[in-house]
Order: C-alpha cells, then sequence, then structure tokens
C-alpha cells in the first residue's frame, strides 16, 4: 500500500474515519430549481465518494440571505432538508461519513441572489470589490457579477443571524448528517466579521480582536449545542502575503495573520471542537503558510486538524507522519477521482480534470467520472 500513513484510522469524537484523506466543500452549482434542494444526481455524485475517511458537503446556505451563486443548495426549509436527507442516506449506504458546511456569503452576493432584490448584509457597509457573485441570467445560464453594495447588520439582526446558524444545525441533523462545519473562511460572513478589512463596527462586534471574533464564538457555542461541540468544525483560510490582488478575497491579509488566526483558534480550543480545517491558497505563486504558524496551530488546538490546499498524495503523508495534521483534504483530485482512496492505495493514475464541468450542468464532469480499470490502460 502506498502512503500508509494516510490510511490510519482515526477518531472524530464518537465517530471513527476509515481513513485520513477528506473531500472537502466543492461548490457544483447544481442544486434543483427552483428552491435550491439537492437531487438524487448529487446522491450518486457524494455516494461515488464514500470512500473518503470524511466528506464535507459544498456550501449550503443557511437562508435566503446567505447566497451568493446561483444553483447552490440550502438547507433553511422542509425540502431541502428532505433532499439532503437522500444524499446521506446514499453515503451512510456506501460505508461513508459526510459533515454539512453551513455557508453565509454576507456581502459577497447580489441583489438579484436575495429576497425582495434587497441589498446583502455585511457587518459594516464595503463593498466586496475583489469577488464575485454569480446570478442566473437564464434558465441554465449565468454570469459573473461585482457584488452589491452591503447594508449593516444591526445587532438585533447579528444575534438573530446566530440562531439562524443554530437552526441550520438542527436541519442538517434532520437531514442525516454526521456533523457540521462551519465556514469561517475565504472571505464570507463570519471571516468578515474578523476581518479589519470589511468589519469596521464600533460595537461589541467591532474594534479589538476580541470583539472581532465574537460573532464567530457565538455561532460556534449556538451550533455545538445543537449537534454537540465534537461534531463541529470550523474552517479559515489564513493569508500571510499575497502576490495576486485579485485573489485577497479568498481570505483576508491581516495585518497580524498569525496572532489573529492563533486567537481563533483559541476560541475553537476553549469550545472543543471536533476539528479544525484550514484552507490554504491554493493558485500559481501562492503563499505557503510558515512552518512557525502550523506548530503553534498544532500546540494551540487538541482536536484533530484538517488542511486543504495543492497537496500530492506525498506530500500529505508527509505532513500527516510530521504530527502537524490529522487529515488532508484533495479538493479537484476528488473531482476527477470518484475512487481517489483506492487509487492514492495503489499508486493508481489519476483521471484529468474536466475544467468546463466543475460548476453547473449535469451527469458531464459531475458523476460521469470513470473508476480506474486496468484494462483502460491498455494501449
Amino acid at each position: 500500500m502506498q502512503h500508509r500513513s494516510l490510511f490510519e484510522p482515526t477518531s472524530l469524537g464518537a465517530i471513527t474515519l476509515k481513513n485520513r484523506i477528506v473531500m472537502p466543500p466543492l461548490t457544483r452549482q447544481r442544486s434543483g430549481q427552483p428552491g435550491d434542494v439537492a437531487t438524487p444526481l448529487m446522491a450518486s455524485y457524494y455516494q461515488q465518494r464514500a470512500s473518503a475517511g470524511l466528506i464535507i458537503s459544498e456550501g449550503t446556505q443557511i437562508e435566503p440571505r446567505g447566497q451568493g451563486y446561483a444553483w447552490t443548495p440550502g438547507i433553511y426549509n422542509q425540502r431541502q432538508i428532505d433532499g439532503w436527507r437522500t444524499v446521506t442516506d446514499a453515503v451512510h449506504a456506501a460505508g461513508g461519513v459526510i459533515f454539512a458546511q453551513l455557508w453565509h456569503v454576507g456581502r459577497v452576493s447580489h441583489h438579484a441572489l436575495q429576497p425582495d432584490q434587497a441589498a446583502p448584509v455585511a457587518p459594516s457597509p464595503i463593498a466586496a470589490d475583489k469577488a464575485k457573485a454569480f446570478i442566473e441570467t437564464a434558465p441554465g445560464s449565468g454570469t459573473l457579477v461585482q457584488p452589491s453594495m452591503p447594508r449593516q447588520l444591526s445587532v438585533e439582526e447579528i444575534k438573530a443571524l446566530v440562531e439562524l446558524y443554530a437552526q441550520a444545525a438542527r436541519n442538517a441533523l434532520s437531514a442525516g448528517f454526521d456533523g457540521v462545519e462551519i465556514h469561517a473562511a475565504n472571505g464570507y460572513l463570519v471571516n468578515q466579521f474578523i476581518s479589519t478589512h470589511a468589519n469596521q463596527r464600533t460595537d461589541e462586534y467591532g474594534g479589538s480582536l476580541a470583539n472581532r471574533l465574537r460573532f464567530l464564538r457565538e455561532v460556534v457555542q449556538a451550533m455545538s449545542a445543537v449537534v454537540g461541540p465534537q461534531r463541529v468544525g470550523v474552517r479559515f483560510s489564513p493569508l500571510f502575503s499575497s502576490t495576486d490582488e485579485d485573489r485577497v478575497y479568498i481570505g483576508f491579509v491581516e495585518e497580524d495573520p498569525h496572532q489573529t488566526y492563533i486567537e481563533a483558534i483559541r476560541v475553537l480550543e476553549e469550545q472543543g471542537i471536533g476539528y479544525l480545517s484550514i484552507a490554504e491558497a491554493d493558485w500559481a505563486n501562492a503563499p505557503d503558510l510558515p512552518e512557525a504558524f502550523r506548530r503553534e496551530v498544532r500546540d494551540t488546538f487538541s482536536g484533530r486538524i484538517l488542511y486543504a490546499g495543492l497537496y500530492t498524495a506525498e506530500r500529505a503523508a508527509r505532513l500527516v507522519e510530521s504530527g502537524l495534521a490529522d487529515l488532508v483534504a484533495f479538493g479537484r483530485p476528488f473531482v476527477a477521482n470518484p475512487d481517489l482512496p483506492q487509487r492514492i492505495a495503489q499508486g493508481w493514475p489519476l483521471n484529468p480534470l474536466n475544467a468546463e464541468g466543475l460548476y453547473g450542468g449535469g451527469v458531464q464532469g459531475f458523476t460521469d467520472y470513470p473508476r480506474y480499470s486496468p484494462a483502460s490502460q491498455v494501449g
């Protein structure tokens, strides 16, 4: 077996993961319309990949205002819960474990996606000028647009949003998910509260780092009370420098990213959550995470640590063997290879990615990738 360390079972609270290979959240924009409902086709897609130690669903909006891209699924009404139940049943039938990534895009939206064409909501009325939203322009087709100027949330609305996260966690349990992940990365709502670039409030949710972390803390507490802290994960995307200004929105480059995220991780440690997911920059010439940061993450957080980025099986195995990571996620390789763990274990070649099939559409580039067959390699 290749890269044995990736195939050692590990625990996530009371859940046993059969290997260290994770399928991370991957937006595919194939929810059923109208209504943004998970479909049987999505169930097939996730079931095909159930050999992962852990599957984390694509980002799933917790309320209608949380949507920034057409055709992404929700989990805030009964039809959506029932749709996701089809997915979780399929994954469990194949022996898999699946968490729901709960998502609110905040300011990274457009009024065309908002109820009553309203402005998106955010910590402060600051436009997401480095990001793009995606709106439907005709059935089955759409375009990238500049996000609309957001309006500032009131304190009362922030408290209500915390409860919406808790309700989404209840809905995830009703839909059969094994746990939940809070999307606190990539410049979306929770990340907006953390960052001085998007949060210029002067009340208890802004100003000092402790105040900017308050929303994260309250959301983690509320969701942990619903599902249990060991069934909660949180995803961050710390950036330490940027060589590509158009990518700054993927995470905010803070004045002191080390301190910002170590303090955020201390919040998670205090709550006793199950895992921390760190999404590394994944474009050409992207900055690496400093080794000192990785080591302090390990020293600060006692739960499972998951890294995602441009990992090969070799790099992933080395990271697990170093003790700095417990789990490693493979994004696009899992899109193109439903049997990715088996391919890694056997040293089999990987399918090429169909980039045109990544977002929107149907079967093509979604559920039509073949499993490895020696016969297909002949000639």
